[in-house]
């Protein structure tokens, strides 16, 4: 039984990896479970407690990360209230239609957004282009800190 369990732990991590570029899979939640039944399967021995809230704290920012990256990159331009609104509302109604959802639906939030407020396309559509970037940049983050959690995870192992 602790060999399947140490296999759906790997799985987990590996589908996790996978689940930052794929939208249909909860990427950093599925690297920590499958860290955190390492740990457990382990007795946290090697893997203690104080490595999982690191880690877990790690896989907190990188979530919260996701969510405002976009609203991020519409800011970063100076984008209206409305624009950053409609890039948090666009990200979060995006995320239900798999990837094309995700691409579209912060560039449209934040290009309604700002039309809303009462500017020209042209600088709407530089809001939605700012925003579709700051996603592009979370997910980029969203990798990183990843693969720092599974950096982490293996040092603990080895050495913890």
């Amino acid at each position: 039984m602790e060999i399947a369990l140490y296999v759906l732990a790997a799985l987990l991590i590996v589908g996790g990896i996978a689940g930052n570029v794929l939208p249909a899979l909860p990427g950093i939640p599925m690297i920590f479970g499958g860290i955190w039944l390492v740990a457990a399967v382990d007795a946290y021995r090697r893997l203690g407690v104080w490595w999982l809230v690191i880690i877990g704290t790690l896989g907190a920012v990188g979530v919260l990360m996701d969510f405002v990256s976009a609203s991020l990159g519409a800011k970063r331009v100076g984008a209206s209230r409305l624009a950053i609104t409609g890039a948090g509302i666009g990200t979060l109604v995006g995320m239900f239609f798999g990837l094309a959802g995700l691409i579209i639906g912060p560039f449209a939030g934040a290009l309604l957004g700002e039309l809303a407020s009462g500017t020209s396309v042209l600088r709407s559509a530089h809001v939605g282009v700012a925003t579709w970037l700051g996603l592009l940049f979370g997910t980029l983050v969203k990798l990183v800190i990843s693969f720092l959690m599974v950096g982490l995870f293996g040092f603990a192992m080895l050495f913890g």
